[in-house]
């Protein structure tokens, strides 16, 4: 296997080399970063065609029947597994092919209603579109759909839009976000045709019950071969593909996810996607829009959430009253409300713009991923909360006891997940941040980097002098101090005036941390999180607002200025919190607790985890106890 032995500077260039450089097509997200409202990309609200709609809506109706006569949520919960009958009858509708373009036998579905289905389903169970959003959004059809030879699509597509399941595997027992230390191996055999992949992969939603997969492995260089990460089909069958175990999970207790071991399975050449080396930078453009499927399921999680507690505020009665009008309630009922008006703006705006194909939407898809995995978690845990001790309790045991069966620990638990997988907050917060700092790098990125030479700073100088001298005056005035800007809006106008004063002001901010850090501001991680944070919220404001505009109703109206005013509180303390803070005291803290200061803190405790390693990297199978299966 390979080697481990990575270091800090090798894995930021691996990252570094694996981002999509390029931008081509205008971009909404990048614009705000760089103080420039530019609602122009945003506004008219990008709409479904006809043909989108129709087929959308005709399939919508007959996922909502099939789940309603076929699907038992509560099986699904208590078995731990989607029945093999469901998965069969999801095959049969089509449901494998939503995101398969009809020329190679999928139903073609448009983005915005792919997501719809998801967001549909997963108010059944979140274990569905779990299934079949790692199936199409990063499983094999994604990958061959944007980067794979006509052979390839012609050999698979097909295949993937019937009846093969699909799954993707990137992750290792010590490989997360850092996929520098990979150790799953892809070489070459002697006569060229094929390679021979060795390596374990961890968490391979789907894995186990696919029939093909995405595997992501390091070629080794050598003479004809540059080697690198590479992407490969690979069929789930074939011999040396074994399924060591089926983890099991808080949550989405339905999906099949294991680990994976290869021992020498060997793997055509026609089945490398794309070429050597590019792996990770076409797992990076697939998630591009990938990753909007994730947005899309949450916005159906927020609503069931709104409704659940709409439903119980008003007919629960305590000290003389709905619970729902004692205002300790009511101000969670509000922010469930606005909040997920507010997830389903940006999901829809996100998906639609991907639909045109007009945009690149990188930073969209990236913030529609973090603002709406940490808000609807957010918006669960309230509902559990309001709910009092009915929302601590199964849906089961409420059931068998005569009452309405409402999962609200479910659905908190079912939620988690979503703040961690394809992207922690964490990372994804790190990855905005590089893109939004893209422009400073590509005028002045020698001025900061440390191993550049003098020539090279000089050259850079002049370069950021001329684009700094242009840039920083547009920062100083813009139309959100224009009283009647925006007045199209209505109501709304000074929510957007609010906008475009906070884009030129985040803009300026940036600058001034890149100026005081230069190149030690990536590590000022906490300062880059905060930065992030307020895009999204403008991103989310912004949304919301032309949304509004578009449904034109009193409802929609009243929605958009909650959510704003709920908005402009946080992104206010955000902007306080980037110069007043403890960061470095409460950073200097962790390192002493890392080195074990305050161990006396655990004493008192037992730890009932035993005394297994933290990470198993060995590989080994663990303990005989059955099939995964």
């Amino acid at each position: 296997m390979a080697s481990t032995t990575v270091t800090e500077q090798q894995s930021r260039e691996l990252a570094e080399k694996s981002r999509q450089t390029e931008w081509d097509r205008p971009s909404f997200g990048k614009e705000l970063f760089l103080g420039r409202f530019r609602l122009d990309l945003i506004e008219p609200h990008p709409m479904p065609t006809d043909h989108d709609r129709v087929t959308g809506e005709a399939f919508l109706a007959r996922l909502e029947a099939f789940l309603r006569e076929e699907v038992d949520p509560a099986e699904i919960e208590r078995d731990a597994k989607i029945p093999e009958r469901v998965v069969k009858g999801l095959c049969d509708l089509g449901a494998l092919g939503m995101n398969i373009p009809t020329e190679y036998g999928g139903l073609g579905l448009s983005h915005l209603y792919y997501g719809r289905a998801l967001a549909l389903a997963g108010t059944w169970h979140s274990s569905i579109p779990t299934l079949l959003s790692a199936h199409q959004s990063i499983g094999v059809p994604e990958p061959l759909k944007v980067f794979g030879t006509e052979e390839q699509k012609r050999k698979y597509l097909p295949q993937l839009a019937t009846n093969k399941i699909s799954a993707f595997l990137l992750t290792e027992p010590d490989v997360g976000s850092d996929p520098a230390r990979m150790r799953t191996t892809a070489t070459p055999t002697e006569d060229g045709a094929a390679y021979l992949v060795n390596g374990v992969k961890l968490w391979t939603t789907n894995g186990v019950i696919a029939d093909l997969l995405v595997v992501m492995a390091e070629v080794p260089k050598s003479e004809g071969h540059p080697g690198g990460i590479s992407a490969f089909v690979v069929d789930a069958h074939a011999p040396g593909v074994n399924v060591l175990h089926r983890n099991k999970f808080m949550g989405l207790r339905g999906i099949e996810n294991g680990v994976t071991r290869f021992e020498n399975v060997k793997v055509p050449k026609e089945d490398l996607i794309g070429k050597e080396g590019r792996g990770l930078k076409i797992a990076l453009q697939t998630l591009n829009t990938g990753r909007l499927s994730l947005p899309a399921t949450t916005v159906g999680a927020a609503k069931w959430c709104l409704k659940m507690a709409r439903e119980w505020s008003a007919e629960r009665v305590q000290w003389g009253q709905p619970v729902g009008k004692h205002e300790a309630v009511a101000k969670k009922i509000a922010f469930m409300a606005g909040t997920a008006y507010a997830i389903e703006a940006m999901s829809d705006m996100c998906s639609l713009m991907a639909d045109e194909e007009s945009h690149d939407i990188r930073i969209e898809a990236a913030l529609a991923k973090l603002f709406c995995s940490e808000m609807a978690w957010s918006i669960a845990d309230e509902l559990v909360q309001v709910r009092g001790g009915r929302g601590f309790e199964t849906a089961e045991s409420l059931r068998a006891r005569g009452e309405r069966a409402v999962g609200a620990e479910q659905v908190l638990r079912d939620m988690r997940i979503n703040r961690i997988f394809e992207g922690s907050s964490e990372i994804m917060k790190l990855l905005i941040a590089r893109e939004a700092v893209d422009q400073h790098l590509s005028v002045a990125g020698d001025l900061i980097d440390k191993n550049a030479d003098n020539k090279a700073k000089a050259k850079a100088a002049a370069k950021a002098t001329g684009f700094y001298g242009r840039w920083l005056p547009e920062l100083a005035v813009g139309r959100g101090q224009q009283p009647g800007a925006y007045s199209e809006f209505g109501s709304l106008a000074t929510h957007l005036r609010y906008v475009e004063r906070s884009a030129r002001k985040l803009a300026r901010n940036t600058f001034y941390g890149m100026s005081r850090w230069q190149g030690a501001m990536e590590r000022r991680q906490a300062f880059l999180g905060r930065v992030v944070d307020i895009g999204a919220d403008l991103f989310a404001m912004s949304a919301a607002a032309v949304r509004a505009k578009m449904l034109d109703t009193t409802e929609a109206q009243e929605l958009a200025d909650l959510f704003c005013r709920q908005a402009r509180r946080r992104i206010d303390q955000a902007f306080h919190d980037l110069w007043h803070n403890d960061d470095s005291e409460e950073y200097a803290a962790a390192l002493r607790v890392l080195e074990g200061r305050y161990a006396f803190m655990e004493d008192g405790i037992m730890d009932p985890s035993g005394d297994a390693p933290m990470i198993d990297s060995s590989g080994n199978p663990p303990p005989a106890g059955g099939s995964p299966h």
